[in-house]
Formats: structure tokens, C-alpha cells, sequence
């Protein structure tokens, strides 16, 4: 079944989404639930983030976690965060996706999360959405906070990548293929993203997902567009001068993805609580749904 979004009728152009993703990022667990830096109860924020995400969408097709799922890579760390995300994914009859950042260490991640050999081989994935094809990267280098892909995992993507898939493609990744305008950003960033360029040129690639940057960014990368989530734990408070931008324990946020033939678009969620009308409620929905076309423009694009 794909995970299209709920019965909701179609009053534009476009049709309903053939497949719905929720894009995470950056929830640096501790171990024991110690807070990040003692001051960021990443914990309570990505508990606050699931419960966000089981109201936005009842059953997405993944939630993609884009890196830094642990801050010094320690093992209670992963299980902690396994045990918060699986009972929810579970609810939502979803899949989990984990992708390596450069705080997360491999051997802990692949046991921890995946159940595997506990090595430093990179942590990369393909999977099915019903057509939909995602491909997960490993950018962390072992001992160190920039990104790469080497030689052998560039080869591995050009071999995934020489057959399209139905609905095409999204690669997921940690360091995005982005320039920041943040000072100091750009040592830590991806490296050898030319043949990474070369690789994905002509293929079915429609979209990346990335996390890194504790801010939402959008750009392009070889004609192709980037959506980087911003953090679940603390985020760059973006609206100081730079270079004075540091961490704040508010706006964290994820993105729901929306993939259509034609066009994909990341829309940011915002968790926090607000009180929050209700005038277009189940019943407004269904009054515009009794409508003609004409009607519905008269009811609510008129100016009045």
C-alpha cells in the first residue's frame, strides 16, 4: 500500500502524494539520558518530536534519521534511542532508516541499531518504498567530524543507481552537499562532492536528504534538490550575526516530505506548543468537498 496522505480530497492541480517521508535529524542521545552539553534534554526533545510525528501523518512510508542519532557514539546511547523510535514506528506501520553522522561511531550504530557486526564498515542501505527508491549514505569519516565517500561507496551508488526505480530516487546522508553561510561550517563539510556530481548525473536521483547544519536549508546540488532537516536536540540560532551563532534549546523542528510525480516538496514542522485555531477543521474540509470548483473559489478565494 503506498503512503499516500489520508483520504483528503484534492481541490488543486495536483494529485495526492503516492508517498509520504518523515526527514529527523540530529538527535545526539547520551547514554543514561545524560543532557547534551548538561544543558540540552535531547531526550524530552526527540520524545516531544515522536509525538509530533505520529500527529502529522498516520502511516509515512519511513522516518529517515539523518545522522548524529548518538553524540559520542556510546551504546546504551543507541539502545535508548532504538527503543523510543521502534514502538512508534511500529504504531505508524512504518520503517525506520538510521544513517551514520559524524558523532555517531560504527560498531556501536551497527550493533546497536542494526543488530549487525560490530565493525567500521560504512552504514549504507537500499530500500523499497513501494517503488520509491531510497538509498542510505555513510558520510562520516572514523576519527573525525567532516565528510566523505570514498572510492568504494561512490562505486557501490553508481551500480544502485543503473537501474531507475518506478518513482525515482532520494539519497539520505549526514553532511549535506551544501555550502553554509555559518564561519567554521565549511571545514567540517562533505569532501569529493564532484564525483559524487558525476555519479548521480543522468541517474533517477530526485531529491537528497541531509542533517548536519542544526538549521533547515534548502538548495541544489548537480541540478538536484537538498533538504537539510534541522535538529531534534538544540538548533544554530541563525538569527545572530554571524559569526556570533551558537546553540538554542528552541526551534527544533523535522520535515515531512511529500513525493508526487511531478514535484517533491519538504515542508518544516515545527515542534512546539502554541495554541492553534481550528477553523479549517474536519467539517470546513468536508463543506469545500460538497462544493463545485467554482463554488469553492467563490467560498473562500473571494476577497471580501
Amino acid at each position: 500500500m503506498l503512503a499516500s496522505s489520508a483520504s483528503s480530497p484534492v481541490f488543486g492541480r495536483h494529485e495526492q502524494p503516492s508517498h509520504v517521508i518523515i526527514h529527523v535529524s540530529d538527535p545526539h542521545f547520551l547514554a543514561d539520558g545524560a543532557k547534551l552539553g548538561g544543558r540540552y534534554d535531547v531526550e524530552s526533545n526527540f520524545a516531544r518530536t515522536l509525538t509530533a510525528i505520529t500527529a502529522v501523518h498516520p502511516h509515512p512510508a519511513a522516518i529517515v534519521v539523518t545522522g548524529d542519532l548518538a553524540d559520542l557514539g556510546e551504546p546504551d546511547a543507541y539502545r535508548r534511542l532504538r527503543s523510543a523510535v521502534e514502538p512508534v514506528a511500529e504504531h505508524l506501520g512504518t520503517k525506520v532508516v538510521w544513517v551514520a553522522g559524524n558523532h555517531d561511531e560504527r560498531p556501536a550504530l551497527r550493533a546497536g541499531l542494526l543488530d549487525l557486526d560490530p565493525t567500521e564498515e560504512p552504514v549504507t542501505g537500499v530500500w523499497d518504498l513501494d517503488g520509491l527508491r531510497l538509498v542510505a549514505l555513510d558520510t562520516s569519516v572514523p576519527g573525525w567530524h567532516h565528510g566523505d565517500l570514498d572510492d568504494r561507496q561512490l562505486a557501490w551508488l553508481e551500480d544502485v543507481l543503473s537501474e531507475p526505480a518506478p518513482h525515482g530516487t532520494l539519497l539520505a546522508m549526514h553532511h549535506p552537499p551544501l555550502p553554509s553561510h555559518l564561519p567554521l561550517f565549511d571545514i567540517l563539510e562533505l569532501r569529493h562532492q564532484d564525483e559524487l556530481a558525476r555519479v548521480i548525473d543522468g541517474t533517477d536521483v530526485r531529491g537528497i536528504l541531509a542533517g548536519h547544519l542544526h538549521y533547515s536549508s534548502h538548495g541544489t546540488f548537480a541540478g538536484i534538490p537538498v533538504s537539510v532537516a534541522s535538529a531534534t536536540c538544540y538548533t544554530m540560532n541563525v538569527a545572530r550575526r554571524a559569526p556570533d551563532v551558537n546553540g538554542m534549546d528552541a526551534a527544533q523542528a523535522f520535515q515531512i516530505v511529500h513525493v508526487r510525480p511531478d514535484v517533491i516538496t519538504h515542508s518544516v514542522v515545527p515542534v512546539v506548543d502554541a495554541p492553534t485555531g481550528d477553523y479549517f477543521s474536519d467539517a470546513w474540509i468536508e463543506a469545500m468537498a460538497a462544493l463545485t470548483p467554482e463554488q469553492r473559489l467563490e467560498a473562500f478565494s473571494r476577497k471580501r
